[in-house]
């Protein structure tokens, strides 16, 4: 039986390269867009994009257990939920936040149902963010305006000139596959963007017209996070996880999902979540893109009783589920496989 050999990775870029990239991405695309079928279907069958009354009802019940940052070495990988897809991260000495999103109110998008995780002024010096599409519950104006304008920011093809608009100095725009590396206390951290099942606009006329993905973060000393970004489930979990072995943790998306008939090219289920952590081959699960921003029809709690029942039926460890609430935080400290938890969900 012959393997097939892994896909060597790519030599890192220059940060802060200027590039030119084509004016579209929609061959980028796994499945077909919404269109306006798929709405008029939505109201035919009597069918909705939030969660009804009774399932609203569930919002005070929403983990919610702020606490301290961790205390994290240059060699330890750190994680904190702050809600949605942002969290902040340690990892290599760097402080990272994903897709950050502090603000209560965001464009097309109810206000958010929990408060953020974790205070502005309680974070460290941020050394860098990534972004993983320019949709407006991952790209947040307000949330980047607040950061100082060195700050190194990793972004999807086709986005740079967007964040270089808002003054940023450091913009460095990767494809799919392609990597740029930031030096660490403890030396240089590795971004990789990777694909995704998902899709990018952020007005009427720029569909698809920046790429959209997640990133994997490779510290000095070979330790690997995977953050999904947006994204449904399908072959792109099992490409990456063949390129980059031994992942530690997946920040994966377990919300926003029903109608499963619209919108499951582009959110993954619970249980899809934890069949695509196993196709990464990656250990540790953290759940994310629920109990915040109420976007589609699943009552708020589900997405939490569904993956933990997923996990549990895939024989999975219940410690390597890292089902943090809002505000949570872990650490997996490199080298001796131990896992701290300053906070753990209900």
């Amino acid at each position: 039986m012959t393997t097939r050999a892994r896909p060597p990775l790519s030599e890192p870029r220059p940060l802060g390269e200027l590039r030119s990239w084509p004016g579209s991405f929609t061959d980028r695309l796994t499945s077909p867009l919404p269109g306006i079928a798929d709405f008029v279907r939505l109201a035919l069958r009597g069918e909705r994009l939030r969660p009804s009354a009774e399932g609203r009802a569930q919002i005070p019940d929403l983990p919610f257990q702020p606490g301290p940052l961790p205390e994290a070495g240059p060699a330890d990988l750190a994680l904190t939920w702050v809600g949605h897809a942002s969290y902040v991260l340690r990892i290599g000495g760097l402080t990272v936040l994903t897709d950050p999103v502090w603000s209560r109110r965001i464009v097309g998008t109810p206000d958010r149902v929990t408060p953020v995780g974790v205070a502005w002024e309680d974070l460290p010096p941020v050394d860098a963010v990534v972004i993983s599409h320019n949709h407006y519950d991952h790209l947040d104006a307000a949330t980047l305006d607040r950061l100082p304008r060195d700050t190194p920011v990793f972004v999807p093809a086709g986005l740079a000139r967007w964040v270089r608009g808002r003054g940023f100095e450091r913009v460095t725009e990767l494809d799919w596959w392609e990597a740029a590396e930031l030096i660490g206390e403890a030396g240089p951290v590795r971004f990789d963007f990777v694909p995704s099942h998902h899709w990018s606009r952020r007005g009427l006329t720029d569909t698809c017209r920046s790429l959209w993905g997640g990133w994997v973060l490779t510290a000095p000393d070979g330790g690997r996070l995977y953050f999904a970004g947006d994204t449904g489930y399908g072959h792109w979990f099992g490409e990456i996880g063949a390129r980059y072995p031994g992942i530690d943790v997946a920040l994966l998306p377990i919300g926003a999902y029903e109608p499963r008939w619209m919108l499951s090219p582009v959110h993954t289920s619970p249980e899809e979540a934890v069949r695509a952590c196993a196709d990464l081959g990656a250990r540790i699960m953290s759940p994310m893109h629920w109990a915040t921003f109420l976007l589609s029809a699943e009552p708020p709690l589900e997405p939490l009783h569904r993956v933990r029942a997923a996990w549990a039926a895939a024989g999975r460890p219940a410690e390597d589920l890292w089902d943090l609430p809002v505000g949570g935080s872990r650490v997996h400290r490199s080298g001796d496989g131990r896992d701290g938890s300053p906070t753990a969900s209900p």
